[in-house]
């Protein structure tokens, strides 16, 4: 009987504990809370970041220059293409006022920032209504974003510069060495906080569709009635197609008969403001020369094939008195064409080299009239009216205030 009691006890506890056996083989045990730091509770994961290129400098001279192939470019600092908090020196909100028509217009280009900034007291001297940068505004040459911004408001809080500031409306574009690095067109891989370091720097409106499209290209209309000028500004950068190197000498270009420098949206909408013209004188601005094409340096001529495109362009459109402004050689020319459709000559005045100039004291150019002028300078145009026709003094500036050469066009 004691037997019997045994063995059902027994029994009945291996009637309880199998089960509960199995349900424990089949539950994962609850590993104990991790030990919470204030490292864990406020790190976020870090992601890796893009290793983007910088540039490597190819040569010696006027400033400096580098290879604008993406492939010569290396890594750069962490803070590349991060955006840097504006205040209110680097950046006040400012739209362009167009109602008045200016009779004083200066531009130049070629301006290095850590070099003397003696000219801006000479150009404000002359009263200008509007200033037109054509790029080399500041000579970055940097890939860091935080850095062109820093540079950008370096000459923006120059004490002369803000001279001008306070007279002038400034409007432009930039060219490689504050586009990016020398050379260096569409495949440049920060062109678009490259564009917005610009647009901060001009004071463009937050709200303005030219910060919304690609490129910096731009235009307005100043005035009323039949004294309207309207300022073209082109953007030879953020579209362009590569240089072909030159092989006996890599630091010149050949022409490139295929190669694009405008890209085919800014074309249209450049035939658009052409077409679209009520001015009685317009003003076309590119970083680069157009006319002059015997210089093997960077110009429209290194693409022929645009070059043509944008002549037959004016001469089908027909704008009234067209003037194109241009940049970049360290040096300042006006070049005269005869151009077939138009009824008054085409002329392209360069005015470069706000802190530097050039080597060599001579250069072909068939189409200059006028001298070739390699001195530190600044273009200059003092407009007036008779009646609807435009009389345009084309000036060229310098140290002092000195005039250096003066060419004046009765259209």
């Amino acid at each position: 009987m004691k037997q019997m009691r045994i063995f059902t006890t027994l029994l009945v506890i291996l009637l309880f504990a199998v089960p509960n056996f199995a349900q424990q083989s089949k539950t994962k045990p609850t590993p104990p809370p991790a030990k919470v730091t204030p490292e864990t509770t406020t790190a976020k994961p870090k992601t890796a970041k893009p290793k983007l290129p910088t540039v490597e400098q190819e040569k010696s001279g006027v400033g400096p220059t580098v290879k604008a192939k993406t492939s010569a470019l290396k890594e750069v600092p962490e803070s590349m293409g991060e955006a840097e908090v504006l205040d209110a020196d680097a950046y006040q909100s400012h739209a362009i006022d167009t109602l008045t028509a200016p009779t004083i217009i200066g531009f130049g280009s070629c301006n290095k920032v850590d070099r003397p900034q003696t000219m801006w007291n000479d150009v404000a001297a002359n009263n200008p209504n509007l200033w037109i940068w054509l790029g080399d505004i500041i000579y970055a040459d940097t890939t860091d974003m935080k850095a062109l911004a820093a540079m950008y408001k370096r000459l923006k809080t120059n004490p002369s510069y803000k001279k001008l500031r306070a007279k002038a409306q400034i409007v432009g574009v930039y060219d490689d060495h504050d586009f990016g690095v020398n050379d260096c067109g569409k495949d440049y891989p920060m062109k678009k906080p490259a564009k917005k370091c610009l647009m901060d720097f001009l004071d463009v409106p937050m709200n303005s569709p030219l910060r919304k499209r690609e490129g910096a290209y731009q235009s307005y209309t100043f005035g009323k009635g039949v004294q309207r000028i309207k300022i073209i500004v082109l953007d030879t950068r953020y579209f362009r197609d590569n240089l072909t190197p030159d092989p006996a000498n890599p630091h010149r270009s050949i022409p490139n008969t295929t190669g694009d420098l405008l890209g085919e949206v800014q074309w249209k909408w450049l035939e658009k403001e052409l077409k679209n013209n009520t001015a009685n004188l317009t003003l076309l601005c590119t970083s680069i020369q157009v006319l002059s094409d015997q210089h093997h340096l960077e110009k429209w001529g290194n693409f022929p094939n645009c070059r043509k495109r944008l002549l037959s362009l004016i001469a089908n459109t027909k704008p009234k008195n067209l003037m194109i402004l241009s940049g970049d050689r360290h040096m300042a020319e006006i070049s005269k064409m005869e151009l077939q459709g138009l009824n008054y000559p085409l002329y392209d005045f360069t005015s470069s080299g706000m802190t530097h100039i050039r080597s060599g004291t001579s250069e072909d150019n068939k189409l200059r009239v006028g001298d070739l002028v390699i001195k530190k300078n600044f273009g200059l145009l003092k407009i007036r009216w008779e009646g609807e026709r435009p009389i345009v003094a084309m000036q060229v500036r310098g140290q002092m205030n000195e005039l250096y050469q003066e060419i004046v066009v009765k259209y």
